[in-house]
């Protein structure tokens, strides 16, 4: 195509050419710090929620370092309009979790408030989570919900002021007996999703909660 030629796709981090699907080279993809959790183990993700909220599992695909490779690969798909990135994190993350125990009954998105998802263009986690949903054939609901605060992003915030957004999210229909996964894009203090995950609680009956981000900081 045109386009491919013109804007062939190039490694973001040694810049040679790969293919249109990729986000990194072969070489470079030993770069990228994966957390190397598993779902089912307790790991330093699991710790961190645990006190927070009541959680079953937790999993984060890689580790958010300042200026790393990952994080690049994450500001890529949320700022830079490349959304398909988020393909080549599920991708990674199937690789990585088998749900040969207890699986999930339904997969719940982080939303965007409704402002700053018509700046972006697109919500970041969807296309991640839509794939997931296929490969491990489970429901997921992107609308279960609704952000009703708008801010501005948590990485452009202070450690004080990520404290103090609280009540952002409500609930858009009762949600009883599932296990949900709840997923989002990067874990810094937790504090996005022990404010969903309390909403969720308060307003259910019989629900647990795992958690499952691209990438956690550290």
């Amino acid at each position: 195509m045109i386009f491919d030629f013109l804007f062939p796709n190039r490694c973001l981090d040694c810049n040679q050419l790969i293919d249109k699907k990729d986000v990194v080279c072969e070489l470079c993809l030993d770069k990228v710090n994966f957390s190397n959790h598993q779902f089912y183990e307790n790991n330093s993700l699991t710790e961190k929620v645990s006190l927070l909220i009541p959680v079953e599992n937790a999993f984060s695909l890689l580790y958010y370092e300042k200026e790393s490779l990952a994080q690049r690969i994450v500001h890529q798909l949320k700022y830079n309009h490349r959304e398909k990135i988020g393909k080549v994190l599920a991708n990674w993350t199937t690789e990585r979790i088998d749900f040969n125990n207890e699986k999930p009954d339904l997969l719940v998105t982080v939303p965007l408030h409704y402002k700053k998802l018509k700046q972006r263009g697109y919500n970041q986690l969807h296309l991640f989570v839509n794939e997931l949903s296929k490969h491990y054939n489970i429901p997921v609901n992107h609308t279960l919900l609704k952000r009703i605060k708008h801010s501005r992003a948590q990485a452009k915030k202070n450690q004080s002021e990520r404290l103090k957004t609280k009540n952002a999210y409500q609930l858009t229909e009762n949600i009883n007996d599932k296990h949900i996964l709840l997923i989002d894009d990067v874990y810094t203090t937790g504090n996005t999703i022990s404010n969903i995950a309390w909403e969720i609680l308060n307003n259910s009956k019989n629900v647990k909660i795992s958690i499952l981000v691209m990438a956690m900081d550290v």
